[in-house]
């Protein structure tokens, strides 16, 4: 049995009642650490919260060695746990697929996800969301555009777009590096960008949102991660009067 547990979004207290019975009653527990992070914990904290052994998985671990996994689900239980809601990630329903390819049973608890807490702290309807993009750390040779293409392409149909920055083993990015990365993309193809809605640690008991321009948001103090960045196409009025109240618009 492969039961995904989704952990909430910020802490070990986060997650459901329903979730802690599940890791309590597994055999083997694993997470995954490389999607997204609970930043109000440690997976030394989880241990000692479940009072078992978490064994921690990278993404090659899920994506390319699950064998270990797999064969522990075959013959018990298996909790894998995950930040947010377990099956936003693809990588996550690839890996039901491929559990329930092999014949193992497989079940979902699910757990709070900054796709939904994104709509309630800045007060954007979540059915005017388009589609979603994920903006990386530039690499050596590599500064890939895509993420502009998709804000542009939801802007021109008024819609919103959620942009997941990037998480690496010891980096986290910042609503500023992420605004500055996406100026330069915009100056360079001849976009503009009238509006960032920066959210940090979301589902905390002192998340930070800030909307406005691109110097407004540079020079906001967001503080520790995580951070998500949202691009708001034409806001509807009681949006604007929300980002007004709560974001500082």
């Amino acid at each position: 049995m492969l039961t995904f547990v989704g952990l909430g979004l910020y802490d070990k207290n986060d997650v459901s009642e329903k979730g802690r019975a599940c890791i309590a009653a597994a055999d083997n527990v694993y997470l995954e650490y490389y999607t997204s992070r609970l930043m109000g914990t440690s997976p030394d904290e989880l241990e000692r919260f479940y009072e078992k052994p978490v064994h921690l998985l990278s993404r090659e671990d899920v994506e390319q060695h699950p064998d270990a996994l797999l064969r522990d689900a075959s013959v018990g239980s298996v909790a894998f746990l995950t930040a947010g809601d377990p099956m936003v990630s693809t990588t996550h329903i690839d890996l039901r697929m491929r559990a329930a390819a092999l014949g193992i049973v497989t079940a979902i608890i699910h757990g709070a996800s900054i796709s939904s807490a994104v709509c309630g702290l800045t007060g954007l309807q979540n059915y005017r969301f388009g589609k979603s993009c994920s903006l990386p750390f530039p690499q050596k040779n590599w500064s890939p555009t895509t993420p502009l293409d998709v804000i542009s392409q939801n802007l021109a149909l008024r819609l919103h777009t959620l942009v997941y920055l990037d998480i690496q083993h010891d980096r986290f990015m910042t609503v500023p590096e992420a605004v500055d990365l996406l100026e330069a993309m915009a100056h360079e193809k001849g976009v503009a960008i009238p509006l960032y809605i920066g959210v940090a640690r979301a589902g905390s008991d002192h998340p930070v949102v800030s909307a406005g321009s691109a110097p407004r948001i540079r020079a906001t103090d967001f503080g520790p991660p995580l951070h998500i960045l949202v691009i708001p196409a034409e806001l509807h009025d009681m949006e604007r009067r929300y980002l007004e109240m709560f974001a500082g618009l």
